[in-house]
């Protein structure tokens, strides 16, 4: 019986290849797709939603894809550039430090120790931080702590690995300065205020403020002589107070602090 259908069929394909396009079977082929032709549009018409539908979640399912890739490579651009920004903020602070160190301002027979800062101030009022070196390094307490651009405040406390600085910015801190210009001399404290700066010393806006480094009948300021400290913003004087009213803006910017420079003589070592 296979057989025999499949003679036919070969017979029947025969016959529609050889007849005219006007031919019987060619006909009957007509009327089935005429037949047929409104069911294929009724199908086409059901199942376009179906795949306009699955269309637009596999092209949702993609941008969604596409969108997780870039947002991952804008994350990896994000941290490369963030990376390379601390690099070159490191290599600017590295430079400005060991510009001071070789600068003539560096006090002479003085050896320094390069300590990251570990731990920042927990309030707004507190003024100290705490550096990743200690005794083991040579650091002892009252040593004078600087960066590149100027004095940063001292050692209050020491640890074998660990130190405490007491910014320059802090209310007990109090450090004997000169002006650059005209040679005055006063007391800068709390990094905010030139103090005790008699009527009869020259000092004006603009003038730049060091470290005086003072020796007396064997006794010595804990700063060298010759570092930056800041420089004078305002100057006032009335007939009632003994002293100028004079005000300063440090060089170091306290807020941005990442690494500091301990000063100490060689016999500290």
């Amino acid at each position: 019986m296979a057989g025999v259908l499949v003679l036919l069929s070969i017979a029947l394909i025969t016959i529609y290849f050889r007849e005219s396009s006007g031919g019987g079977l060619h006909q009957v082929q007509s009327a089935g797709a005429t037949v047929l032709r409104p069911f294929e549009i009724a199908a086409d018409r059901v199942s376009r939603p179906f795949r306009d539908a699955y269309g637009y979640f596999a092209g949702l399912v993609h941008a969604k894809s596409q969108n997780n890739r870039l947002r991952h490579e804008v994350e990896q651009l994000r941290q490369r550039e963030t990376l390379n920004l601390s690099a070159a903020s490191e290599n600017s602070d590295l430079r400005k430090k060991l510009h001071f160190i070789n600068s003539p301002s560096f006090p002479r027979g003085y050896g320094y120790v390069t300590a990251p800062i570990i731990a920042q101030p927990q309030a707004a009022y507190q003024q100290q931080v705490t550096i990743g070196a200690g005794s083991s390094s040579g650091i002892r307490q009252f040593d004078p702590v600087v960066t590149g651009e100027g004095l940063v405040g001292t050692v209050v406390r020491v640890a074998h690995n660990v130190s405490l600085v007491s910014l320059l910015t802090d209310d007990t801190t109090s450090v004997s300065a000169t002006d650059v210009k005209t040679g005055a001399q006063g007391v800068v404290k709390a990094g905010a205020s030139f103090d005790h700066v008699g009527k009869d010393q020259q000092v004006e806006q603009g003038d730049l403020l060091v470290t005086a480094g003072w020796k007396s009948a064997g006794l010595s300021s804990i700063y060298p002589r010759g570092i930056p400290i800041g420089q004078v913003t305002s100057v006032g004087q009335n007939e009632v107070d003994l002293y100028k009213h004079v005000q300063l803006q440090p060089f170091v910017n306290f807020k941005t602090l990442s690494s500091l420079v301990v000063l100490f003589p060689p016999k500290n070592r």
